[in-house]
């Protein structure tokens, strides 16, 4: 990243600070994982920062909900934190709280993932094992069709996402669980949640 000033440690510092959510908590470490693995998977390089955009993306959320994204950029600019990561932090509000296009692939996958994640988190705990592992893409689907299943999941902005991603939804998906897995344990998925 080359500021060692604004690494993980200080993202997981900033964001222990400001979100005391369990849920909300476990949600910034499923996007940073998958942040990471798509920094890996699309050869972006700086795969710190990555995950350090996804750590903070929701950095405002709990305490100023009514001025999500916004609130984001006051906190990080508060800290000295780059312009970069700030506006990749409230690119992922487009056309939901903002207009603040998500324009760098990092950005994109920002915007395509953050919804998805949650609606992949619902569909394992619905099944027996609860698990990341055999989760397939086939099962997302299927509850991504149910309206009911996950309500406040919005289906249209992911599928906005894959498109300006360039990317099929199904391999979206596929590579958003696969960006989950290592954390499975950690947010409360597998064995023994």
């Amino acid at each position: 990243m080359g500021n060692d000033s604004y690494g993980r440690k200080e993202a997981l510092a900033l964001l222990h600070e400001y979100v005391k959510s369990d849920s909300l908590l476990k949600h910034a470490l499923t996007v940073e994982a998958v942040m990471r693995h798509f920094a890996l998977l699309l050869g972006q390089g700086d795969v710190e920062k990555w995950g350090v955009v996804g750590l903070l993306h929701d950095i405002d959320y709990e305490r100023y909900p009514e001025q999500h994204c916004a609130k984001a950029r006051e906190i990080l600019e508060s800290r000295g934190w780059p312009e970069d990561i700030i506006h990749a932090v409230q690119s992922h509000g487009y056309q939901i709280v903002n207009d603040i296009e998500p324009v760098l692939t990092m950005e994109k996958v920002l915007y395509a993932a953050d919804e998805l994640t949650g609606l992949i988190h619902a569909t394992a705990i619905v099944r027996p094992g609860r698990s990341l592992s055999d989760l397939g893409v086939s099962s997302v689907k299927k509850k991504w069709k149910q309206k009911g299943f996950a309500a406040g999941v919005n289906r249209d902005l992911i599928a906005d996402g894959a498109k300006l991603l360039g990317m099929e939804t199904d391999e979206l998906i596929a590579q958003t669980i696969a960006g989950m897995r290592p954390v499975e344990k950690e947010i409360g998925l597998g064995e023994g949640a």
